[in-house]
């Protein structure tokens, strides 16, 4: 499907010695699956075992298909971490699946990581001299790389990530697992979200909120930007790395990454994007008889446009959940064969009618035109589209999967252009203006809309 995609889901829970975890970490990765599709795996350690005795398991598809019960039964260890990728950097090959986990002469080190270093190269670079790192490294293994030269001359696993993370430019959640303790770090423009929860004598850090309450635990609050948290069996505490730089949450997070029922960086999810969608309907009304949303992205921000119109809001789609992961089908037939089996239209709700169709973006155009004509070959009178996010113009550096400019179709062509290439009888967009009707004023990375990218 023509949508973007985050990289990374990352999850971590340290729990008293002699409490299993690694069932925790795949639910907690089910409640990420969202977030990636192409590899999930885990990793877990004994702390009341011989320092060293990490064991991790990774693999290719979605986190029910890597992991079996008897897998996760050989999974023995109270703390743990856990990932699932959507490859943005490096391909999609079973050997950058994550938890990276590393041997090296003070112990053993596992680490999972969402974003994307854009001075990765140049770290690369150096570990190559060193004779530290080979041609295909990962973002996410220079990171573990750059951690481990650090940990040869620091006393503690924390000290290596914060000096470490001073190197790093870009946005990044990380999650380190040590033989002992847990360290979790969010990079100091909070580009890349981490929530800290807890659950009996269990801590918890994870990509939302979400994530969290799925193991019935209690969110305490978000890791702040720049801030690393460290747990051990002394307890958790905060280090906050010294350098302070302008904040620049990702405002797609609030369009379309996050699930509804997350909550992030104080922002209710599921109330952000409803507020978009009246934002909408005050910008670009138009009469007509019915408010649709393309499921699953489009559904709340068009409740939001129906309740701002007073135009009832209805289902239109009926979406199959169990096709697969269509948007990684190579060609533009496959891909046409994939909305086509991913959706289709109830006609007797559309026939006839005008409607305002509401989504979250159109990057490419591809399948925004392919629903059109469903509903234009359904009997709908008149297809008026409305976007909850303004125009993509601009690739993304920051572990997002936003294309190159060649490939954007809104860099290429104008809205009116757009609205007769896709078939709509009308297109707008949310205005950037309208991102504080959402978030308020919460600092945002909008590089993707307006060019202006805060990690140079």
């Amino acid at each position: 499907m023509d949508k973007l995609h985050e990289e990374c889901g990352v999850f971590g829970i340290w729990a008293e010695a002699g409490t299993p975890v690694a069932a925790d970490i795949y639910n907690g990765l089910v409640a990420l699956q969202h977030r990636g599709q192409e590899s999930a795996g885990i990793s877990v350690c004994d702390t009341s075992g011989p320092k060293g005795n990490l064991l991790t398991r990774k693999g290719m598809g979605l986190v029910s298909e890597v992991f079996t019960r008897a897998e996760l039964a050989k999974l023995q260890g109270n703390i743990g971490i856990g990932h699932v990728r959507y490859s943005t950097t490096g391909g999609s090959i079973p050997e950058n699946a994550q938890p990276i986990a590393m041997k090296y002469v003070k112990g053993t080190l596992a680490l999972v990581h969402n974003g994307n270093i854009i001075n990765a190269g140049a770290l690369k670079e150096a570990q190559l001299l060193r004779g530290q790192a080979h041609f295909t490294t990962t973002d996410s293994e220079a990171i573990a790389y750059e951690i481990i030269t650090r940990r040869l001359g620091t006393a503690s696993i924390e000290e290596a990530v914060l000096q470490a993370a001073a190197q790093l430019r870009g946005g990044y959640a990380c999650i380190v697992m040590s033989p002992r303790k847990l360290v979790g770090i969010r990079d100091p423009f909070g580009l890349k979200p981490l929530v800290l929860g807890e659950r009996g004598g269990a801590c918890i850090l994870a990509s939302e909120s979400a994530a969290v309450e799925a193991v019935g635990g209690r969110v305490i609050r978000d890791v702040c930007p720049g801030e690393c948290i460290v747990i051990s069996s002394r307890g958790m505490h905060s280090i906050r790395m010294p350098e302070e730089m302008r904040h620049a949450h990702c405002i797609f997070e609030y369009i379309y990454f996050a699930r509804n029922d997350s909550v992030m960086d104080g922002i209710p999810i599921h109330e952000a994007r409803f507020r978009a969608g009246r934002a909408l309907a005050r910008a670009f009304s138009v009469e007509a008889d019915l408010v649709a949303g393309v499921p699953d992205s489009g559904l709340i921000a068009a409740e939001g446009y129906a309740e701002e119109s007073k135009i009832p809001f209805m289902l239109a789609f009926h979406k199959n959940s169990y096709i697969g992961r269509s948007f990684i089908k190579p060609t533009d037939e496959e891909r046409r064969s994939a909305v086509h089996h991913k959706l289709s239209v109830l006609k007797s709700v559309v026939r006839g009618k005008r409607i305002v169709l509401v989504d979250d973006s159109i990057v490419r155009g591809t399948t925004m035109r392919q629903i059109i004509e469903m509903l234009r070959e359904a009997g709908a009178a008149q297809v008026h589209v409305r976007i909850s996010s303004p125009p993509f113009r601009y690739p993304c550096f920051y572990g997002t999967d936003v294309p190159n400019s060649r490939q954007l179709i809104a860099t290429q062509h104008s809205d009116e252009e757009i609205c007769r290439s896709i078939g709509a009888d009308s297109l707008a967009y949310l205005q950037i203006a309208d991102f504080k009707t959402m978030v308020g004023e919460l600092p945002l990375c909008a590089a993707c809309f307006d060019g202006n990218y805060p990690v140079e």
